[in-house]
């Protein structure tokens, strides 16, 4: 409709600039000579739209222009709401409380009657029982991030082996529950990524340093050398009892329910400690398939478990060294 097609152009001006007409057109699968009528009739409405010419002309939005309350709908100001609660639950920052403060004025008293008493969407980045020491954590390095400062801290690996770092901190990324930091480490001389729960004793340095361009986070994908592992293709036997589990922790296209009641998930993992704490969590109710070295890893580290008790007869084991 030609109602919903305006309001597109205009939201996109307003977060882009200038865009040419033939884009414009492309976009919207309309003619220019549409796109141009299309620009006479927001102009007419009051929105100040200019046109320029030449090769990097366009039409563009006024400086200073802002979108009216009547072009959001009540679910769209409610989404945006309930996006910005999430946000001050993962980081204390006053300027997440004020922003909730201007978009809440959006909404009426018959916006939130009509919304009902309810909350229909909860983004909420704190795991179910993590303490504050998280949330102190990220918000320290925000700041960092937005002062230019270095930071200093001790970082474990998946082994255990612990350095000491000093990086340029770049960005925070939230991936599923978990908190990464992109940065650039100087003992390592390029950017790395970093899991906020191996970083230890973060301490926030008074020395500044310049920005540095760093590598687009766009399409953001997994790093094989972040685990160190290849992945494996592995098969998972489970037992009817777990299947919500395994279907809350496995996409669906790799679950198959066999005619016996139990589950069969096949699918490509990096078979390291994750994986063996995996399987081990599930105790009795798994068998691994694929690959035999794996299961065999199982079977030793299950033996190694049960030396550390003993008959009760006979005195406690100690660790091993």
């Amino acid at each position: 409709m030609k109602i919903d097609r305006l309001l597109a152009i205009t939201v996109l001006l307003l977060n882009r600039g200038r865009v040419s007409a033939a884009e414009l057109a492309d976009r919207f699968e309309v003619s220019t000579k549409t796109i141009y009528r299309d620009m006479d009739t927001l102009s007419q409405a009051g929105i100040p739209v200019a046109a320029h010419q030449g090769t990097t002309g366009g039409f563009e939005i006024m400086e200073h222009y802002t979108i009216h309350r009547q072009f959001l709908t009540l679910d769209e100001i409610t989404s945006v709401v309930a996006a910005i609660k999430g946000m001050g639950t993962a980081f204390e920052d006053k300027n997440i409380d004020n922003l909730l403060e201007k978009v809440q004025t959006l909404l009426s008293r018959s916006d939130l009657q009509a919304s009902g008493h309810g909350t229909r969407m909860v983004f909420d980045f704190n795991p179910w029982g993590q303490g504050p020491g998280a949330k102190t954590k990220v918000s320290l390095l925000k700041s960092a991030i937005e002062s230019l400062q270095l930071i200093r801290f001790r970082y474990s690996n998946m082994h255990g082996a612990q350095t000491e770092r000093i990086v340029e901190p770049c960005s925070l990324i939230l991936k599923g529950h978990l908190w990464y930091l992109h940065a650039f480490c100087r003992l390592r001389s390029e950017f790395r990524m970093f899991r906020l729960t191996r970083i230890q004793d973060l301490e926030l340095l008074e020395e500044l340093f310049v920005p540095r361009e760093t590598p687009s986070l766009d399409r953001y994908e997994w790093d094989q050398e972040w685990s160190r592992h290849t992945e494996r293709e592995v098969v998972l036997i489970f037992s009817p009892e777990v299947r919500y589990r395994v279907q809350d922790m496995f996409a669906p296209e790799l679950i198959t329910q066999l005619p016996d009641g139990t589950i069969r998930m096949e699918g490509s993992y990096p078979v390291d400690d994750w994986f063996y704490g995996m399987i081990l969590s599930f105790g009795e109710q798994v068998r691994i398939e694929q690959p035999i070295e794996a299961a065999q890893e199982i079977r030793s580290r299950v033996q190694r478990i049960l030396n550390l008790y003993p008959n009760p007869d006979t005195q406690m084991s100690t660790f091993p060294r």
